[in-house]
C-alpha cells in the first residue's frame, strides 16, 4: 500500500504529529494548509483539430510542438474547502518563498494568527528559502506567521495536497496545454469551481490506524 523503507523513530514522530494536526477541529485563525507542486509539460498542436461530426468524435493529430514546462504550486485547506494555485516558470527557492509570501497576503489568510503548512522534504521547502530571498526582518516577520510541518521521508502520501493535485490533474490538465497563460486560465477556472463548491478533503487515517497498519505501540516501540 505504501513504500516505507524503514520504520524509524523519526518516521513515527513525524507521522503522528501530522495525524494529530489533521485531527484538530477547524480553526480559521490557525488553518492547516497542505502545500505541494507539480510540473506540467506545455505542448501545442501543430495542425488544426478536426471537428466532430454526427458519426465521428473530434480528432487531434498525434504530433505536437514542445513549449517547455511550467510549475504549479498548490495550497489546499482540506477542512476549509479552499485551494490556491499559482503557475510559475520554475520552482526555485525564490519561487517557493515568493509563493509563501503571496499566500500569507491573500484576503483569506492575511488575518490568520498562524498558518500550519504541511510540506514534503523537497530541498526548497525550508525556512532558509525565505531568509535567502527576503531581508532578515521580512523573512522573520513572515516566518512568525507560519509553521512548517514535514512529512516523514518517503511518506508524501501523508500530505493531502497530493490528493488535490490528483484531482487537478484529472479535471483540468488532461488535454494539451500550449502556454503558461493558457495553463493559468484553465487552473483558475477549475479553482473557482472547486472553491465555490467548498470541496473538502475528508481525511480518515488516524493514529490508531497507523499503529495498526505499521505495527508499533503508542510509545513508538515496534509490536
Amino acid at each position: 500500500m505504501w513504500c516505507v523503507p524503514t520504520l524509524t523513530p523519526q518516521f513515527i514522530e513525524r507521522m503522528e504529529a501530522l495525524l494529530t494536526l489533521y485531527a484538530k477541529p477547524y480553526s480559521p485563525d490557525q488553518p492547516v494548509i497542505c502545500f505541494d507542486e507539480k510540473s506540467k509539460a506545455l505542448r501545442a498542436d501543430v495542425r488544426p483539430l478536426i471537428p466532430a461530426t454526427v458519426s465521428m468524435p473530434r480528432k487531434r493529430d498525434y504530433e505536437y510542438k514542445r513549449n517547455g514546462t511550467a510549475n504549479i504550486f498548490l495550497a489546499v485547506e482540506p477542512k476549509g474547502g479552499w485551494r490556491e494555485a499559482t503557475v510559475t516558470k520554475r520552482r526555485t527557492k525564490r519561487d517557493f518563498a515568493e509563493e509563501i509570501k503571496r499566500l500569507l497576503k491573500t484576503p483569506r489568510y492575511c488575518r490568520a494568527r498562524k498558518i500550519h503548512l504541511v510540506l514534503d522534504n523537497l530541498n526548497t521547502h525550508g525556512t532558509q528559502s525565505l531568509r535567502e530571498t527576503f531581508s532578515l526582518a521580512e523573512a522573520e516577520r513572515l516566518l512568525g506567521r507560519v509553521r512548517f510541518h514535514y512529512t516523514p521521508k518517503h511518506a508524501s502520501w501523508l500530505n493531502m495536497a497530493e490528493i488535490e493535485l490528483s484531482i487537478l490533474s484529472r479535471q483540468a490538465l488532461g488535454a494539451r496545454i500550449p502556454t503558461r497563460a493558457a495553463l493559468t486560465e484553465g487552473i483558475q477556472k477549475w479553482q473557482q469551481k472547486r472553491n465555490a463548491q467548498r470541496a473538502l478533503i475528508r481525511w480518515q487515517f488516524t493514529k490508531a490506524d497507523a499503529r495498526k497498519v505499521f505495527k508499533y505501540q503508542e510509545d513508538g516501540r515496534l509490536s
